[in-house]
C-alpha cells in the first residue's frame, strides 16, 4: 500500500531561478527568502530517503476536458518559458517517472466521478511550476521520480477535489509508494500593470497589489499553521476575491488528497511571506501527522465522504 508522507503549498516564481546578482539587483541588495527557504526544504526534506515519488500539482498546466497525469518512463530536456524566456531559458532537467503511480491514479477516476488521463508523451509540453521546483528540490537525486498533473481549466472547486481524492487512491493502491506532493502555486495573484511593476519587483509584501489582498494571504498562512484546513476550504467564496493563482486549484487538488476539511496538518513555513510584482508567495510545509492527516490513524483516501457521480 502507497502513502502520503509529506505535502506543500510551494511558490514558484521566475525570480527563484534568475542569477544570484540578478536577484539581488531586484531587491534592494538582498536574497529573497524564497530561494533560502527552497535551499532548506530541501536539506529538511528532500534529501532525505523517505520517499521515492513527487506528484506535483502544477497550477501553470491547464487542461480542458480532463485531468492529466504524466506517465513517462523519463523526462528530460531543455526548458525555455514562452512566458518569461529572458529569465528561464534552455534550463536543463532530466528525472525518471512514475507510469505505474500515474496509470493507479487514473483507474480512480470513474470512483470520484471525474476524468483522469494517464499521457506517456514524449513531447508532452513541461512548464516552470514544476521545473522550478525541481531545480531546488530534484536536480541531483536521480532515483527520485517526479509526476506532474495540472488543473482542469473547466472544472470547478469540487472537480479539483474529486481529483485529489482519486490521487490518494491512486496513490494507496500502488504497492509500497511514497510520496511527497507539491501544490506549485501562488496565494493572491495579481499583477502590477506592465508601465507600473518594475516598481514593485522587491520581495517587500508592502508591494502586494491591494492591502486587503495581503491580510487574505496573512489569514489563510495563519490557518494553514494552525492546521485549520477546513476553515481554508470554508471560505474560498471569500479568497477568490483576491484571484489566487489558478483559483487557487493546486492546493484544491492536495487538501482533495489529505482529507479535505477532516485535514489537521499543519504548517512550518521555509522563508518569509514575499512579494512578486503583486503577488503573494511562499512555501509552506506539512508533515504528516502521526495519527494520519486527518488525526485518525486512517489514510485520507479512507476518510468518510458522500459518494459522487459523474455531472
Amino acid at each position: 500500500m502507497g502513502e502520503i508522507v509529506g505535502a506543500g503549498l510551494l511558490a514558484h516564481v521566475p525570480t527563484i531561478v534568475l542569477p544570484e546578482g540578478d536577484r539581488l539587483e531586484l531587491n534592494q541588495g538582498k536574497e529573497i527568502t524564497l530561494v533560502t527557504g527552497l535551499r532548506q526544504l530541501r536539506e529538511d526534506v528532500f534529501d532525505s530517503d523517505d520517499y521515492d515519488t513527487v506528484v506535483v500539482l502544477d497550477s501553470h498546466w491547464a487542461t480542458t476536458v480532463e485531468f492529466v497525469v504524466t506517465a513517462q518512463q523519463r523526462r528530460a530536456g531543455l526548458f525555455t518559458s514562452e512566458e518569461l524566456p529572458r529569465g528561464m531559458c534552455r534550463m536543463p532537467y532530466d528525472f525518471p517517472g512514475d507510469p505505474e503511480l500515474a496509470h493507479s491514479i487514473a483507474r480512480f477516476a470513474d470512483k470520484h466521478g471525474t476524468w483522469v488521463t494517464a499521457i506517456d508523451d514524449e513531447y508532452l509540453p513541461i512548464y516552470y511550476a514544476t521545473i522550478n521546483l525541481w531545480k531546488f528540490l530534484g536536480e541531483g537525486l536521480p532515483d527520485k521520480r517526479w509526476v506532474t498533473i495540472g488543473v482542469c481549466q473547466t472544472g470547478d472547486m469540487e472537480d479539483h477535489l474529486r481529483l485529489g481524492r482519486a490521487l490518494a487512491d491512486g496513490i494507496g493502491a500502488t504497492p509500497g509508494r511514497r510520496v511527497l506532493l507539491i501544490a506549485s502555486g501562488a496565494l493572491s495573484h495579481t499583477f502590477w500593470p506592465l508601465r507600473e511593476l518594475r516598481d514593485h519587483e522587491s520581495s517587500d509584501p508592502g508591494h502586494i497589489f491591494t492591502s486587503e489582498a495581503r491580510d487574505a494571504d496573512y489569514e489563510r498562512i495563519a490557518w494553514f499553521k494552525e492546521g485549520r484546513h477546513g476553515k481554508v476550504l470554508d471560505t474560498m467564496d471569500e479568497f477568490w476575491k483576491y484571484k489566487p493563482e489558478a483559483r487557487f486549484y493546486h492546493y484544491l487538488m492536495m487538501a482533495g488528497a489529505l482529507g479535505e476539511q477532516a485535514c489537521v496538518a499543519e504548517a512550518r513555513q521555509y522563508g518569509e511571506y514575499e512579494n512578486s510584482i503583486g503577488t503573494g508567495q511562499v512555501h509552506l510545509w506539512f508533515d504528516r501527522p502521526a495519527e494520519g492527516w486527518t488525526g485518525t490513524g486512517a489514510p485520507a483516501s479512507a476518510s468518510p465522504r458522500t459518494p459522487h457521480s459523474r455531472s
